[in-house]
């Protein structure tokens, strides 16, 4: 995943630039970059931010950059952005995607004249530098941005910032985000949160539609490819990646989460003679666990809290055993509020299983007589073809399809597979049942994929639902 921030301002816009920035840090934790454009030129900094924070790392940056146009980003995988030297000119470019043809376009760009691309050292090519390829195969910016994304199988939203102006392209199916605020008399910015520009004097301008692109200019934004009508926008944005304060098309991720919880409880129908108390795994449990306990009428608490001021995100380490060490050594027990107690747990997801497991027997060894563990979104089925939410590397890594190549083994077909994604089927309960005695849960339920649905009030056809059903 990864976060951007862009600005097109009559002054100076290094320090929103810097902020805006740094207000997307919960979207990445490997890379970030800012680049500007001004009196001199174009000026790049780029830096890891795996083992640092944002701020400390580009602090000094924006003491010596100036630049009324900007570009910054937040990155889970390629350093970036990135200078290219075309017959273009001279720009800078950002991305956030998924490419899952790249050896594909390489051959094409290959055969069409292209030279070489520098190695990464995973040994894979920079999908930054590849987008920055697919733009320079045509005449102008514009056709080279439609370009890229109807050539990429996946997903690509880009900023890219010329000598005087930003190129805004929201992915061609909308499944990022990208928002427009406005500074009344001195410019523009563009991000992918819409809260990060709030507190930096900006007010909502709009929001692109899918396949749209513009340009953005100290004097205004500039449509130049008008939205399409298909938009396919990430539901796991809700569910987990986005922060509280963020809305996507116009649908408040707290609200939403909120919403979930409300269904979940509506579902179960506990009482406070079925549970002691409802707690969320923080932070993103936290509003469904708020919305199941109001409408439960259960008590809300916190049996165990996050200790954050030392310990990045728990994805962070490219190692899944290491992320899941960081992952427990963040939660920090509360026993007062577990011993004896019969709890009920609300996390955004299960993807492999293995830190809500140790979550669970954590609270057992603290003391709690139950655990009962509620997932806001149904069981993933299907890695990632859009937006990389997961570093998992096959569909195998997920538990629920663990369990499901027990029953039918690995090549299954898609028709049984909708079986089990049906949580009104037999299989799908099979399913449960046999996650829940593998991660020590005393019971378990997932959302439904239709519930949470209702819970964004967004048209079914307009959000992304893919890992849950397969649905392109």
């Amino acid at each position: 995943m990864g976060g951007f921030f862009a600005t097109a301002l009559k002054e100076d816009s290094v320090f929103d630039l810097f902020y805006g920035t740094d207000y997307h840090s919960h979207l990445g934790t490997r890379r970030a970059g800012m680049v500007v454009h001004g009196r001199d030129g174009f000026s790049r900094a780029i830096h890891n931010i795996e083992n640092a924070p944002f701020r400390s790392k580009f602090t000094g940056d924006v003491h010596e950059m100036e630049g009324n146009l900007g570009i910054g980003c937040i990155s889970d995988y390629d350093p970036q952005p990135l200078l290219v030297r075309s017959h273009h000119g001279t720009y800078a470019i950002a991305c956030v995607g998924k490419v899952n043809n790249t050896e594909e376009l390489v051959a094409t760009i290959f055969k069409n004249g292209g030279s070489h691309f520098q190695m990464m050292t995973t040994g894979e090519v920079n999908k930054t530098e590849l987008v920055a390829a697919l733009i320079n195969q045509k005449d102008n910016i514009i056709e080279g941005i439609k370009y890229a994304q109807d050539m990429i199988d996946g997903s690509m939203t880009i900023l890219l910032l010329a000598q005087d102006c930003v190129y805004l392209a929201r992915d061609k199916y909308g499944r990022t985000p990208i928002v427009i605020g406005q500074k009344e008399g001195v410019g523009y910015c563009a991000a992918f949160e819409s809260f990060s520009y709030l507190n930096l004097g900006y007010k909502d301008y709009r929001e692109m539609g899918p396949g749209e692109i513009d340009v953005m200019t100290p004097e205004g934004v500039m449509v130049m490819e008008k939205p399409g009508e298909k938009m396919r926008i990430c539901t796991f944005l809700w569910v987990y990646y986005g922060y509280p304060s963020s809305r996507y098309e116009g649908v408040s991720v707290e609200e939403m989460r909120y919403n979930c919880g409300i269904s979940l409880a509506k579902r179960d129908g506990y009482t406070k003679d079925d549970i002691d108390s409802v707690a969320g795994v923080p932070d993103s449990g936290t509003a469904h666990a708020m919305g199941y306990a109001n409408q439960s009428g259960v008590p809300f608490s916190r049996p165990f809290v996050k200790y954050t001021p030392t310990w990045p995100r728990s994805f962070m380490p490219t190692h899944q055993n290491k992320r899941n060490l960081i992952a427990k050594m963040k939660l920090i027990p509360v026993h007062e509020l577990i011993d004896g107690r019969k709890l009920l747990l609300i996390d955004d997801s299960i993807v492999r299983g293995t830190q809500l497991r140790e979550t669970t027997e954590f609270l057992y060894e603290s003391g709690a007589k139950e655990v009962h563990i509620r997932p806001a979104c149904p069981p993933l089925l299907f890695g990632c073809k859009y937006i990389n939410f997961s570093r998992s590397n096959s569909d195998m890594e997920l538990i629920a399809r663990q369990v499901i190549a027990e029953e039918e083994g690995e090549q299954v077909d898609r028709t049984i597979l909708d079986d089990y994604a049906d949580p009104d089927s037999d299989r799908y309960h099979l399913m449960l049942e046999k996650i829940r005695q593998k991660l020590n849960f005393t019971s378990l339920k997932f959302n439904r994929l239709d519930d949470m649905i209702a819970a964004t009030g967004i048209d079914r056809d307009k959000l992304c639902t893919y890992c849950w059903d397969g649905r392109e």
